[in-house]
């Protein structure tokens, strides 16, 4: 039926000629079965309709080769170096399919076709391509076009109807900031110990930390844990104080979900997919979660139609909160496919194809009805599943975070170390949650320690770290050696 409804809408340069063409395509990374399901995805149909184009997949990074390396020493692959030798070698791939930090880093070093002159010739539609999606792509490209992407993986804030309606407080609505929601989630929560129905949670599953929490409350606010040249700490802040405080006493206060009270499994028990998420069973009144989780929630009500030990409730959505100064910003979405041309395409004219191809309101139609932990990008063909009613438009009213810097992104690749530098602050921030130390004395000791290990990198880039801060040096035989 795919194939079939989409080859009549395909009238396309690339099938104007019956010419034998090969279509490389580019992906960051392949191996473990990946390359069979993006065919199955995206390449197997538009094949179908084009019998005379056959597309390649070449991964710039193979995860196979990574699958039984020695992960206490493992270095991350440079993911811009090994994307460029697909773009720039002697065999050049024609559509890359990137993710967002990736696509970022290729544009700014004018390694990808502008698209706009191409949807401009042939009346590509993009007015029907949800804003978080289209307005995320051109804040990249300084408001032009260099990628397309047919689906994306949104999230929005889901609300138990039950735990408000009985604590006679009015749902969440869209556009609330996350004050407007913490106010919200004081007024639901009530009950002792394992009985506690908490207001609200960042992550349904069991096992956030209260690092976890502020790292996610803090991410649209783009605060910066050190410089631009990963030389000086930049924690010890006002700004930092306000998220540590917030987060710490809404912990405290038993507002924010804390995991030590879930009932976790005991050994030997079987396994429900509802005992380590604290949504579906009923532990929290309030969640951040993807669309993946309205399909869950579609099973956990049709399971407890036969089965008495599941309850199912009625919930809805509403967009993420937002912060004050970041108004309309909030969007926590994933973009896995973004498609784009090589600036050093052979086939040019067929890339484009592909992409118009996958990207066009047929295929969205179709491809609409089968996604489950995803949406397509064409808003028209966005539906609640299920036959189901709830706020789908929350899912992509916002405008997404930012990228990562791109300049960062390669600090990352160049000084793995960095990483520990932002992770010993979870040993401060416990402090503040165990009374031993204040926000402010948190982020002046994080700010001490961070300067300190900011220095070992600068001696030797090479450096990593203990989770609490100690020095080592992954050295080639295995064994790691203390600084």
């Amino acid at each position: 039926m795919l194939t079939g409804m989409i080859a009549g809408c395909s009238g396309d340069k690339a099938k104007e000629s019956n010419e034998p063409k090969v279509l490389r395509i580019g992906m960051l990374y392949g191996g473990g079965g990946s390359d069979q399901y993006f065919r199955q995805q995206f390449t197997d149909v538009y094949e179908y309709t084009h019998p005379n184009v056959t597309v390649e997949i070449v991964p710039a990074i193979n995860n196979d080769q990574y699958q039984y390396s020695d992960m206490q020493n493992y270095q991350p692959p440079d993911t811009l170096k090994s994307l460029k030798k697909l773009m720039t070698g002697s065999n050049p791939v024609d559509v890359i399919v990137s993710d967002t930090n990736s696509l970022k880093k290729l544009i700014d070093e004018n390694l990808l076709k502008q698209l706009d002159p191409m949807i401009q010739e042939d009346k590509f539609d993009t007015s029907d391509i949800v804003p978080s999606v289209i307005d995320g792509i051109k804040q990249m490209g300084n408001n032009n076009i260099y990628a397309l992407a047919p689906t994306f993986m949104p999230s929005a804030l889901f609300y138990n109807k039950k735990i408000f309606k009985d604590a006679g407080v009015d749902v969440p609505k869209d556009g609330m900031t996350y004050d407007d929601v913490f106010n919200l989630a004081r007024r639901v929560a009530k009950g002792q110990g394992k009985d506690r129905i908490y207001g609200f949670a960042f992550n349904r599953y069991n096992g956030a930390t209260a690092s976890d929490d502020v790292f996610k409350y803090s991410q649209p606010l783009q605060l910066r844990f050190f410089d631009e040249k990963a030389e000086k700490m930049t924690v010890n802040t006002p700004q930092w104080e306000k998220v540590i405080s917030t987060i710490v006493q809404l912990r405290k206060d038993k507002i924010l979900y804390e995991n030590a009270q879930m009932n976790n499994p005991q050994q030997n028990q079987t396994y429900n997919p509802i005992d380590n998420d604290v949504f579906k069973s009923g532990k929290t009144a309030m969640v951040l979660g993807d669309i993946g989780l309205v399909t869950e929630l579609t099973g956990m009500s049709e399971a407890a139609k036969t089965n008495k030990k599941v309850k199912a409730f009625d919930w809805d959505v509403v967009t993420i909160p937002t912060h004050p100064e970041k108004p309309g910003i909030g969007g926590d979405i994933y973009l896995g496919n973004y498609m784009s041309i090589n600036a050093s395409a052979p086939n040019p004219d067929t890339a484009w194809d592909f992409i118009k191809f996958l990207n066009g309101p047929e295929w969205a139609k179709i491809k609409a009805r089968s996604t489950s932990y995803e949406m397509v990008s064409r808003k028209s063909f966005i539906k609640p599943v299920s036959g189901l009613n709830y706020n789908v438009a929350a899912f992509y009213k916002l405008k997404p975070i930012p990228p990562v810097n791109s300049n960062d992104e390669k600090l990352q690749t160049e000084k793995p170390g960095i990483y520990g530098v932002t992770m010993v602050g979870q040993n401060f921030i416990q402090e503040v949650i165990d009374n031993k130390k204040t926000p402010k004395e948190a982020l002046q000791a994080w700010e001490k320690k961070g300067n300190e290990m900011l220095q070992e990198i600068k001696k030797n880039p090479k450096t990593q770290f203990q989770p609490d801060g100690t020095p080592f040096i992954p050295p080639t035989d295995g064994a790691a050696t203390k600084g």
